[in-house]
């Protein structure tokens, strides 16, 4: 089920599909005992890619994981108990990259597609291999760590410390000028064409609406007010947590920190428009990304 407010409608990652039961977790010989049932359902991950069935757009078939049952050596690999869905076990298989096969995909390039259990099976399970393959040490004493409580956890052998996957939370934010102008920008990695709403991460010590105040005269010299929560979205590349707003100046006065900032613009809904259709400007973000929401939404009136 939808669990998003309105403002943004329908955020790719955010219908419910799991039931997590995080509560199992815990349970002893959990993994085990699901790698040797023939009632779970496995999913490879790697190098955030999983394998999926054949799909063909045109004739209306969207993509779908291919998912299967436990295989001998599969309890060799970290895994992940995601949860139950469908009235069976899902866990997610981590692999090395290299594993990937022929007819994989990706999150960022089909999740605004999948059904909501593939969704958020594949978004989890791509957050978790991302965690696992990069806190493989214990930040306190520096003892390789090992995988425990379902694949959720990672604990120290040598000071007994426990240690959770990380979640970083964004903000990003739609700036509105009093004519209602849209403020996009160019990152300087970017490729020219490709321009977006302001985003960027929350600092220690300040509240999400102070992060969208800081973030946008950081980068570009405006002061905002009347700053609105809209939406939010999981984002796993590699550990965020989106976090939509609109925001508006009276001052559209723009000071580019050009370390930050390539280029930046306030557009009408014709300038973009028009900027779309001649081809000089790319959509403003994937079909996926909550970007893209945030500046249909401005397009639509809204």
């Amino acid at each position: 089920m939808p669990l998003n407010p309105v403002p943004l409608g329908d955020i790719p990652l955010t219908r419910a599909g799991l039931d997590r039961q995080a509560e199992r977790r815990r349970e002893p010989g959990l993994l085990e005992r699901l790698l040797a049932s023939e009632s779970t359902l496995v999913l490879p991950i790697a190098g955030g890619m999983a394998p999926a069935h054949p799909f063909d757009a045109p004739t209306g078939g969207g993509p779908a994981l291919r998912w299967r049952e436990p295989r001998e050596g599969d309890a060799r690999h970290t895994s992940v108990f995601l949860g139950m869905a469908r009235g069976r076990p899902h866990v997610a298989l981590l692999l090395p990259p290299q594993a990937a096969g022929e007819g994989w995909l990706t999150l960022r390039g089909h999740g605004a597609d999948l059904d909501p259990v593939d969704g958020e099976a594949l978004a989890t399970a791509v957050a978790l291999g991302n965690w696992h393959a990069t806190h493989t040490h214990c930040p306190r004493c520096g003892t390789p760590t090992v995988a425990a409580n379902a694949g959720w956890t990672r604990t120290c052998p040598a000071d007994a410390s426990e240690h959770f996957p990380r979640t970083d939370p964004a903000v990003i934010m739609a700036v509105l000028d009093p004519n209602d102008r849209l403020l996009l920008a160019r990152h300087p990695s970017w490729p020219a064409g490709r321009l977006s709403v302001l985003a960027g991460f929350v600092e220690p010590g300040e509240s999400l609406a102070m992060a969208v105040a800081r973030e946008v005269f950081e980068e570009v010299g405006v002061r905002c007010r009347e700053v609105r929560y809209l939406g939010d979205q999981p984002w796993p590349f590699p550990a965020s947590l989106m976090l939509g707003f609109e925001a508006r100046t009276d001052d559209p006065e723009l000071r580019i920190d050009n370390d930050e900032i390539a280029e930046a613009h306030w557009v009408t809904r014709a300038q973009y428009r028009e900027k779309l259709a001649s081809g000089e400007w790319a959509g403003g973000g994937t079909t996926l990304s909550i970007s893209r929401r945030l500046i249909l939404r401005w397009l639509d009136g809204a």
